[in-house]
């Protein structure tokens, strides 16, 4: 995509990078914009079956939104609005992402960092990893579109905890805020966060296109619908559905063709 946003494809799965070690990986407003648009092309891509999200290197995955942008970028309220609605367009496409989405993360993940990672189904950091959104020292508020993910995480009560105190805390914290899925060694992180895509990537992946879209539609709390109960059995419609069940039936490994 650019410089600063990699994107790599090995087969269905595509890691996305974010390319700025020498900063950390901290966040400016192109890099916000080209993260959008890497997920937004990946997901209409058909052949993919999962991304991986990470930061370049292994210190940091991020530790958010650079600093020195703001006197330049969100000096004002009306820079901010105008920032803004790049960050959450990103985050929108990250959440109606039609793949899974894995965060790799090493290190520093902290701030609008966090609010990546947030945005992914799977977790993975390792034992040093370092977590925390400490923007009250900034004079800085988290908006709704930000706030959605950490209060589907973590809860509202253990958010508010997070955003109010602006501690840095550990991985088994953050694993205990339900803010990563597993925490596994340093030097594991990458390997896991592989053997985690290549898991999706042999599943049905209109299943887990459903999956992710039933789990996010259940943390709403609305009442399901009659029509999204009846969206329940497509699967069963499914060139996928019939490869499966013969697959087991013949004690052989499935081969999922996405229709």
């Amino acid at each position: 995509m650019t410089d600063l946003i990699r994107v790599a494809r090995d087969g269905a799965i595509a890691t996305v990078v974010l390319n700025r070690a020498d900063k950390l990986n901290a966040m400016t407003r192109p890099m916000w914009q080209g993260l959008g648009d890497a997920i937004r092309e990946l997901s209409a891509d058909d052949a993919l079956r999962c991304i991986v999200v990470r930061g370049a290197g292994e210190k940091a995955f991020s530790p958010g939104n650079d600093i020195a942008e703001f006197a330049t970028e969100r000096s004002n309220k009306q820079q901010a609005i105008e920032y803004g609605r790049v960050m959450h367009a990103t985050a929108r496409a990250m959440i109606e992402c039609r793949h899974p989405l894995v965060a790799q993360i090493h290190g520093i993940c902290v701030g609008g960092g966090l609010e990546i990672a947030s945005m992914c189904d799977i977790r993975i950091c390792g034992e040093s990893s370092r977590f925390g959104v400490p923007i009250r020292n900034l004079g800085l508020v988290m908006a709704y579109p930000e706030m959605i993910p950490l209060v589907r995480l973590a809860g509202a009560d253990v958010a508010l905890e997070i955003l109010l105190e602006g501690r840095i805390f550990d991985a088994r914290e953050a694993k205990e805020k339900r803010l990563v899925t597993r925490v596994v060694p340093d030097d594991q992180v990458a390997a896991e966060a592989r053997a985690a895509a290549g898991r999706i990537a042999e599943g049905a992946p209109l299943v887990a296109r459903w999956h992710r879209k039933f789990a996010r539609r259940l943390a709403e709390g609305r009442p399901i619908t009659e029509s999204e109960y009846d969206e329940c059995f497509d699967c069963f419609d499914t060139e996928d559905f019939r490869i499966g069940y013969s697959a087991f039936l013949a004690k052989v490994k499935p081969t999922f063709v996405g229709r």
